[in-house]
């Protein structure tokens, strides 16, 4: 006879709702006092429509497809969308100067302690602004969470970091450097081209593991899993800037060199918290970078996304921008101490799977 295995109670449980509810009042405190900031500093708040065309042309990103149908009942696909970005940036065509959205947001195969299928995205635009001013934003709103509840630290699992601390920032290229021993910029040419043969010698010298179908993406995301982010936001927040061009899908290169693009990730208490970008706005070259992605999620994956071509039209006239995306059920987490993703939700989706 097999043991009885005992299963874990609902989240609407009132032990279990009362064991949740101290967070999910620290997350209602903390977006109520984000949405201060952003009213102070001339921010609209905006929401985007859930479903669209396309869920987004990020290659290892995950969505949930629907289909709609017409009035004479044909059905077309729509997706859930996995960000707000592409009707944030046709807002900026559209005139508006500076956004912000609490956005609900799906991606499938994602789920665990930092992972939820349905999660919350806060996205704000700076139109005519450089994505460093998106780095001052990302350090009064650390503060501003911690406030809220009445954190003096952020908390993750045993890890601990001050969000009041200036951010440090620290280049890809440099952190490659400092905690993997690596010259990335030996693999990478002036034009951005790379070379995977270079970069897997380096990695095999440092005794990381490469596979044989590796390709030079593969292999920097191995390095940054492995020997990067395990180190970032320990004591005080860390800012990693200047990604290579090739892992900057929607960021412009930077003027100062064109291996690199004008991206930044926020990480504490080694968790990443936000992606940011100075925005691509050359519609020709972004089509160009979202056919490779879908190509690559072809060969991975054997599945692609159609490309929204109205957010391509309104990308040729959108201003110069900088947006930045934060995992807002994260910075609760962090701001409260919670340990799962689930006890900062109201409602989490059911458990479905193995």
């Amino acid at each position: 006879m097999k043991p009885k295995t005992s299963k874990a109670s609902p989240w609407w449980t009132r032990n279990v709702h009362a064991d949740r509810r101290p967070f999910l009042i620290g997350r209602n405190a903390i977006q109520a006092a984000l949405r201060v900031f952003f009213a102070r500093n001339d921010f609209i708040e905006v929401d985007t429509a859930t479903l669209q065309v396309s869920p987004g042309n990020e290659a290892h990103l995950h969505a949930f497809e629907t289909e709609a149908l017409t009035t004479d009942g044909t059905a077309l696909p729509l997706y859930l969308h996995t960000s707000p970005e592409f009707a944030c940036k046709k807002l900026l065509a559209a005139g508006e100067e500076r956004i912000a959205c609490f956005a609900h947001v799906y991606r499938n195969r994602e789920r665990g302690p930092l992972h939820h299928p349905e999660f919350t995205m806060l996205e704000w635009y700076r139109a005519g602004e450089s994505y460093e001013v998106l780095m001052a934003d990302c350090a009064a709103i650390l503060g501003l969470a911690a406030e809220a509840v009445g954190a003096k630290k952020f908390s993750y699992r045993g890890a601990e970091t001050d969000p009041f601390l200036q951010p440090e920032r620290i280049s890809v290229s440099a952190a490659f450097e400092r905690y993997a021993g690596i010259d990335l910029f030996a693999s990478i040419g002036l034009d951005g081209s790379t070379d995977r043969e270079r970069l897997a010698a380096d990695m095999r010298q440092a005794g990381i593991r490469v596979a044989d179908d590796d390709l030079w993406q593969d292999l920097f995301s191995r390095v940054l899993v492995e020997k990067i982010e395990p180190n970032l936001g320990f004591g005080r927040v860390t800012i990693l800037d200047e990604y290579p061009v090739s892992e900057a899908a929607l960021a412009r290169p930077s003027a100062a060199d064109h291996r690199v693009a004008e991206r930044f990730e926020l990480y504490a208490c080694g968790v990443e918290l936000a992606n940011a970008f100075g925005e691509l706005t050359n519609a020709e070259e972004q089509r160009r970078r979202f056919e490779i992605e879908m190509a690559e999620k072809q060969r991975v994956y054997g599945e692609t996304y159609p490309l929204d071509e109205e957010f391509l039209e309104a990308l040729a006239v959108m201003p110069d921008a900088s947006g930045i995306a934060l995992g807002f059920d994260r910075l609760v987490m962090l701001a409260t101490g919670a340990s799962r993703i689930e006890q900062v939700l109201w409602a989490p989706v059911a458990e479905y799977g193995a």
